[in-house]
């Protein structure tokens, strides 16, 4: 075997290493997240409490994102990874210390811009809760409390960009699960004892950032990390990230748009029906399963490896892990996107169904998903091939290609919210989410002068694969009715993991045979 074989081996390992840390993590975290829907759904339902929580919870969200968690990903680790390789340790401390102290001032300048604008934010993004006073007082009240909540977790992204430069993902992996902790304390403890439980909530939120920055922040110190003030605020590296911000808050800012149009439409109760922003709410945070799990994990996995092949020219190692990571979505995404749109009305009712959250509630909320379900493959796409543009500091066309796929989902929203309702919101994303990865990958394809792979023909193995998965599953939850709900979903869900991992084996699936040789090793 070549050296540039082995080498590229081991990539591919360490990549599956760090990407399997980030998705227990993550797994971890979404496991706490459901507990915490759930409780959260058996307080609020979809009713008006919840409305004013989610969209208030939202906006800091929506500024996270922008100038948080996106621009770690699109400039920051790509600019640590490269001061990392090529500059001595004390001028990488230097340049992450001026780093942390510039976003430092960002995100308070933004946070009490945020609090002071928060009616006109608040009627801005739900002009459908001026209808009704209580709901729209609500929410600017719970919207000036929980903005500050932007400065932790901005904090904490940077503090993850620093961390994940030294391939440290342990740390940054399981440091969300504090968020939900905190949230489930506040559900259960303070919302019980207030007058209204949404304040409650409220507070763990702003609980959970501070102690998912204190998280980062320990082994930070213990690598050496400087906490003093920075000589000068005018460092080249600072400079190099704020040009890159540049576009990358142009498509940010795009992306969040379309966040808040999705807001828009789905706070018309008069089109969509009540609860239309909380069924939205509840539909995503079971697409974020999958999508949090691997997509997330093995974006974030792979941008410092990405970062490091491109820094040193290697174009043909490039192609093969941009591939590699792809199909490995392909593997995940697939069978996830077909089982969710199949049984998105018993996973609602099973998981949501209690307390405030009813069969109306479970009815709009199941329908979103569905919908929702047709993007998630292409979701999961995108985040891979957004790393790929970032590691490639090219953050430019990812802005533009999501402003024209902006285009697409406003529209469509307004067409198809009259038929289908806020299933017609889902539907839209869904479309244009797969008009985004599209674009991006034939974009990527001509750069980098094609690849030399047939995803094309992986792409219709893995999904014949779901498909008769996803059948054999559905005929199972049809005709075990005698069973329990909840025993019936653990039941069809081991049995479609085994049917999805023995399709694959015999389409000669490459992900498949390395899963069963794992488990032969271990018998």
């Amino acid at each position: 075997m070549s050296i540039n074989k082995l080498l590229h081996k081991d990539s591919h390992r360490s990549l599956i290493k760090s990407t399997s840390i980030l998705s227990l993590g993550t797994l971890s975290s979404r496991i706490l997240g459901l507990v915490r829907d759930v409780i959260v759904a058996k307080l609020l339902g979809t009713g008006f409490r919840a409305d004013a929580f989610f969209v208030a919870s939202k906006i800091p969200n929506l500024f996270r994102d922008l100038v948080g968690e996106g621009a770690v990903n699109a400039a920051v680790v790509p600019v640590l990874s490269e001061y990392k390789e090529k500059e001595d340790i004390k001028t990488f401390w230097e340049f992450a210390n001026t780093l942390l102290v510039w976003s430092m001032i960002v995100l308070s300048a933004i946070t009490i811009l945020g609090i002071i604008a928060a009616p006109v934010i608040v009627r801005v993004i739900a002009p459908g809760f001026m209808a009704d006073p209580e709901k729209l007082t609500l929410t600017i009240n719970l919207t000036r409390f929980m903005f500050p909540y932007l400065i932790f977790i901005g904090l904490t992204a940077y503090s993850m960009g620093i961390l994940f430069s030294f391939r440290s993902f342990l740390v940054p992996a399981f440091s969300p699960c504090l968020l939900n902790i905190a949230m489930i304390v506040a559900a259960l403890i303070y919302s019980r004892n207030m007058q209204d439980p949404v304040l409650g909530l409220a507070i763990g939120v702003l609980v959970g950032g501070v102690l998912q920055l204190v998280a980062q922040w320990i082994p930070l110190t213990r690598m050496g990390m400087p906490c003093r003030r920075p000589k000068t605020l005018r460092h080249p590296g600072a400079i190099k990230i704020g040009k890159l911000l540049i576009p990358r808050l142009l498509g940010g800012g795009v992306y969040q748009l379309s966040i808040l149009i999705d807001t828009f439409c789905a706070s018309l109760s008069s089109i969509v029906g009540q609860g239309g922003i909380s069924a939205i709410y509840y539909a995503n945070r079971i697409i974020q399963g999958p999508m949090g799990i691997f997509g997330v994990a093995m974006a974030s996995a792979v941008l410092p490896t990405l970062s490091g092949l491109f820094h040193r020219n290697d174009v043909d190692s490039l192609k093969r892990t941009i591939i590699f990571s792809l199909e490995n979505i392909f593997f995940v995404m697939c069978p996830s996107m077909v089982i969710l749109a199949l049984l998105s009305e018993p996973i609602i009712r099973i998981f949501f169904e209690r307390g405030e959250f009813g069969l109306y509630s479970t009815m709009i909320t199941s329908s979103a998903l569905s919908y929702y379900a047709m993007g998630l493959l292409s979701f999961g796409g995108i985040k891979i091939l957004v790393s790929v543009f970032y590691a490639l500091q090219d953050t430019r066309t990812p802005a533009l290609v999501a402003a024209f796929c902006l285009t697409i989902n406003a529209t469509l929203n307004f067409i198809l919210m009259y038929p289908l309702k806020v299933s017609g919101i889902a539907l839209a994303s869904a479309i244009a989410g797969t008009a985004d990865f599209l674009i991006l990958f034939y974009i990527l394809d001509k750069r980098l002068g094609g690849f030399d792979t047939d995803l094309l023909r992986y792409f219709f193995k893995v999904f014949t694969a779901a498909v008769m998965t996803g059948v054999t599953v559905f005929w199972l939850w049809q005709y075990l009715t005698f069973i329990h709900e909840i025993l019936r979903l653990v039941i069809i869900g081991v049995a479609g993991i085994c049917v999805y991992e023995a399709i694959c084996l015999a389409f000669r699936v490459e992900q498949a045979r390395k899963i069963w040789r794992w488990i032969s090793n271990r018998k």
